[in-house]
C-alpha cells in the first residue's frame, strides 16, 4: 500500500505504522524522529539515511532490482524533482527503502518502502467501508436497487453522492480535489459498492477508470484542469465508446474513423453496447485517425460531448444489468475540437490498453463484491430455511458448498489486491489484470449458480436479489475482453 503523509517539509510514501530501515544502519537523524511520530513506529526501529552528493539529488535503495529505482524516479518526476542525478545503490537491509534528499526549492524528501505483504485494511479504509454502507442504505437501499433494475433506469444521483463522500477523488491529486489514495483504497471502494449494488460499482468504475484515469494518465494538462475537478465532485459523467459491430474483443479491428478538419476532427462510424452513454457528459471514443491503417496502428482517442450534433443513440434490451443501460451509437460527421485529443495522435491504442487495466481491476472488484453478497444470502438461507425437521445447514453437502464458494471468493480477492498493489507501484500488470478479471468473473458465476440452486424457487422469484446476481454476472466473463482471449493473452505473456 502507498500512503502519502505530509511530515513538515517531507513527502513520505509508505505504510503507516511499519518500521523503516536504512542502509547503512545507525544513520539516525533528527528527521527520523519526526518520521517516528508520523508513522507510528518505534524510535529504536526507525532510521533514515540521507545521502548528499555535492548538493545533488541522490537515491539510496536496499533493492538490487532497478525496477524499484525506476518507480521512485517516476514518483520524483511527478513532483517536479529533477532525477537526472539520481543514483541507484544496492543494499543488504531486510526491507526495501529509498530515501531521497534534494536541495530544490521546496526541499522535499521521499521515502518508498516495499515491505512484507500486509493483508489488513487500514483504519481509514475500514471507516470508508462503513461510510459506504451508511450511504448506500440511505441513498440506494435494496428496494431502490430492485426498482431501478426493474425499470431499466440508471441511478445517476449516486455520482454526486460519491463526490460528496470523497469516493471519486480517491486516486486523483489534491490539486484536482482528490485525496491521492493508493489503488488498494480504490479497490476497497469498488468492492464495497459492488456488495451493495453492481450498478453502483459500475458507475464508479466507468467514471473513475474510463474517464478520470484516462485523463490523468494520458490527457493533457488543460484537460486535467478542465475536467478532473468536476469529475471528482460528481458533476461529470463519462463512458467508453469502444465496442463496434465487428470489433468486440478484437478492439484493434475498429472501423470508426475521424478526419482532420480545421480546429478539430469529424467522426463517422458506429459503436455498440456502450454502457451509460445516455447519461454521460463525455464519450471517450477510440477511432482511426490515419487513413488506411490496420490493427493497433493509426488509432487515436477523442473526447466527444454527448450532445454534439450528429450523435444518434438507440437503447439495447438485454438479459441482465438493466440499470446499466446499453446503447448503439451512430456518429454522423460528429465534430470535436483539437483540445479533445487524448494521448498521441495515431498512437492511442497503447493508451487504451492502460485504461482497460484499470477498468478490469474495477470489474473484478465489482464481481467479488457481488459474489460476497450472494454467498452471504446463501449462508443465511440455509441456516434459516427449515426442511426435514431442521435447518438446511444440517446437510454437509450444503455446508461444504458454502465453503467452496467462500474459498473461490477469497482466491479471486487475493489476486485482485495483488493487482491493486502492482497498479499502485506503477508496474506493468497485463497478466495480473487478466487473471483478476477471469478469476473474479468466474467466481461470481460459480457462487450465483450455486446460490440459485440453494435458494431454489426463492431465488427464481423475480423479486429475489439472487437471480439478479445470476443474470448480471453473466456479462462479466465476456465484457471488456472475453475470458478465453484473456487466457490467450496470459499465455503469450508466458511465452507459450
Amino acid at each position: 500500500m502507498l500512503e502519502r503523509l505530509r511530515v513538515n517539509r517531507f513527502m513520505v510514501l509508505g505504510r503507516a505504522g511499519m518500521d523503516l530501515y536504512a542502509d547503512p544502519p545507525g544513520t539516525q537523524t533528527e528527521e527520523a524522529l519526526r518520521f517516528t511520530s508520523a508513522l507510528g513506529g518505534s524510535a529504536a526501529n526507525i532510521a533514515a539515511g540521507v545521502v548528499r552528493l555535492g548538493g545533488r539529488a541522490s537515491l539510496l535503495t536496499a533493492v538490487s532490482d532497478d525496477a524499484v529505482g525506476r518507480f521512485v524516479r517516476r514518483e520524483l518526476a511527478s513532483y517536479g524533482i529533477d532525477t537526472s542525478h539520481v543514483a541507484c545503490l544496492g543494499g543488504q537491509s531486510r526491507t526495501s527503502l529509498a530515501v531521497v534528499e534534494t536541495r530544490l526549492e521546496n526541499c522535499q524528501s521521499v521515502i518508498y518502502r516495499n515491505g512484507a505483504a500486509d493483508f489488513a485494511l487500514t483504519p481509514e479504509q475500514t471507516a470508508l467501508q462503513d461510510s459506504i454502507d451508511a450511504f448506500m442504505a440511505d441513498r440506494y437501499p435494496p428496494e431502490m436497487v430492485r426498482r431501478f433494475d426493474r425499470d431499466a433506469e440508471t441511478p445517476t444521483h449516486l455520482l454526486k453522492g460519491f463526490g460528496a463522500l470523497g469516493l471519486l477523488g480517491a486516486p486523483f491529486p489534491e490539486r484536482y480535489g482528490g485525496s491521492e489514495s493508493d489503488w488498494v483504497t480504490v479497490t476497497v471502494i469498488q468492492e464495497r459498492l459492488g456488495y451493495h449494488a453492481s450498478i453502483a460499482a459500475a458507475l464508479y468504475s466507468i467514471t473513475v477508470d474510463f474517464g478520470g484515469m484516462s485523463i490523468l494518465t494520458y490527457g493533457t494538462d488543460e484537460q486535467r484542469e478542465r475536467l478532473l475537478p468536476a469529475l471528482v465532485a460528481g458533476e461529470l459523467g463519462f463512458c467508453l465508446a469502444l465496442t463496434e459491430p465487428e470489433a468486440g474483443t478484437d478492439a484493434a479491428a475498429m472501423r470508426t474513423a475521424a478526419s482532420k478538419v480545421d480546429g478539430g476532427w469529424r467522426i463517422r462510424g458506429r459503436k455498440t453496447w456502450i454502457s451509460c452513454a445516455d447519461t454521460a457528459d463525455w464519450l471517450v471514443v477510440p477511432c482511426r485517425t490515419r487513413k488506411g491503417s490496420e490493427g493497433s496502428d493509426g488509432i487515436s482517442i477523442l473526447l466527444v460531448p454527448r450532445t454534439a450534433p450528429g450523435i444518434a443513440m438507440t437503447k439495447l434490451p438485454k438479459v441482465g444489468n438493466h440499470a446499466l443501460t446499453s446503447w448503439d451509437i451512430a456518429f454522423d460527421d460528429v465534430f470535436t475540437a483539437d483540445a479533445n485529443l487524448m494521448g498521441p495522435q495515431d498512437g492511442g491504442f497503447r493508451c487504451l490498453m492502460s485504461t482497460l487495466a484499470y477498468s478490469r481491476a474495477g470489474q473484478a472488484a465489482n464481481a467479488i463484491g457481488q459474489a460476497q453478497a450472494a454467498l452471504d444470502m446463501s449462508a443465511r438461507h440455509i441456516k434459516e430455511r427449515q426442511q426435514f425437521g431442521g435447518p438446511l445447514s444440517r446437510f454437509q453437502v450444503l455446508r461444504h458448498r458454502i465453503v467452496d464458494m467462500q474459498m473461490r471468493i477469497d482466491q479471486a480477492r487475493l489476486m485482485l489486491y495483488r493487482l491493486a498493489w502492482k497498479i499502485g507501484r506503477g508496474e506493468r500488470c497485463r497478466i495480473e489484470s487478466a487473471q483478476a478479471k477471469i478469476l473474479a468473473s468466474e467466481c461470481l458465476q460459480y457462487v450465483s449458480h450455486h446460490g440459485m440452486q440453494m435458494l431454489a424457487s426463492a431465488g427464481y422469484a423475480v423479486e429475489s436479489d439472487m437471480n439478479r446476481y445470476w443474470r448480471d454476472g453473466r456479462l462479466l466473463t465476456f465484457g471488456e475482453g472475453a475470458n478465453e482471449m484473456l487466457r490467450d493473452l496470459i499465455a503469450r505473456e508466458m511465452d507459450l
